[in-house]
């Protein structure tokens, strides 16, 4: 993820950083701070750096263990920079145009105000992976397209320099429960949108409760799950179960008779258990930057061996002389 904002938000965390938890028990995994991509929109400097550590401890708190996997800031691999351009000279004006998420990002702020690493931040992404030489990516539906350019320039390499990356698969993340604006219950939940609707991982446990407390419902007051007629009630069933581990069926037998308040009042409880000890590990990570630091060195480090010897090859195939 991008160190865009000061905190993770629900979705965030039930969506993605769960499953990153659990695969590193399985795989070799690399977790990166994206904090170069962070920069293809305007950014102030002491907010990057606040939001870079800010989501490190969060990763931290959460699950993620240094000694299992390498958690890193992408700024302190310098190969991620110079594969990119690498990979830029042999990617295609066209193909890269075809990006529909930099058509959406620069359409929001002015095609003539987006940045050329906006632009070609696909292409920094594709290098992101390759250096790792990884066979599985986790990935989301969204990112699928860009996986495919991945793989594209992947093969593309290999057919005109010679056998150097492996060629990437989608590593589809099991589906998990959608959790939606609790404002806008038909729109997913996002740094984006109005900050009412969010769950921050790292708000106050006040402004938790009354965020849900407030979350849009319907004038029935009968709880029972129907996205189509009662997307409010339907979301705060789903959110209750991602977090409890109870089915939505089992949720509405043990709510029947009960009414709304009854319902904000369970889901409240059942965040904050869930999402309180993770801030307040990560306030204790923050606390001690001089260690937080450390941690995400000892990352760099294991990420920067590994991508140093794809780099090598890389620039070997393409007729660079080492530096004596």
């Amino acid at each position: 993820m991008q160190p865009s904002a000061d905190s993770l938000h629900l979705g965030n965390y039930l969506g993605a950083l769960t499953n990153w938890v659990k695969m590193q028990d399985d795989f070799n995994a690399y977790y990166m701070l994206a904090d170069l991509h962070a920069i293809t929109v305007p950014q102030d400097p002491k907010e990057l750096r606040d939001n870079t550590r800010r989501t490190a401890a969060q990763y931290l708190a959460a699950g993620i263990d240094p000694e299992k996997s390498a958690l890193f800031m992408q700024s302190q691999v310098p190969a991620h920079a110079q594969l990119a351009w690498v990979l830029n000279c042999i990617a295609g004006f066209g193909e890269a145009s075809r990006m529909t998420q930099f058509k959406d990002k620069s359409q929001k702020a002015g095609a003539d105000t987006a940045s050329v690493g906006l632009f070609t931040y696909p292409i920094l992404q594709a290098a992101d992976i390759l250096l790792y030489q990884p066979k599985k990516v986790p990935v989301g539906e969204d990112q699928r397209q860009h996986l495919e350019l991945t793989r594209d320039l992947a093969e593309r390499f290999n057919t005109r320099f010679g056998k150097t990356f492996t060629v990437p698969e989608a590593h589809i993340l099991k589906e998990t429960a959608k959790i939606y604006d609790l404002q806008n219950p038909e729109s997913k939940m996002s740094k984006s949108n109005e900050p009412k609707g969010t769950i921050n991982i790292m708000d106050d446990s006040a402004v938790t409760l009354k965020k849900i407390k407030g979350a849009v419902t319907d004038l029935d007051n009968e709880i029972r799950f129907d996205v189509q007629n009662k997307p409010g009630v339907s979301n705060l069933l789903g959110i209750y179960s991602a977090v409890s581990g109870k089915s939505v069926v089992q949720l509405v037998s043990e709510l029947s008779g009960k009414g709304y308040g009854d319902l904000k009042t369970e889901v409240a409880d059942a965040v904050l258990a869930v999402i309180e000890p993770i801030r307040d590990r990560a306030n204790e990570l923050l606390a001690n930057h001089d260690e937080l630091d450390r941690l995400l060195g000892l990352g760099a480090e294991r990420a920067n061996a590994l991508a140093e010897q794809t780099l090598a090859d890389v620039y070997e195939k393409i007729g660079f002389i080492p530096r004596k």
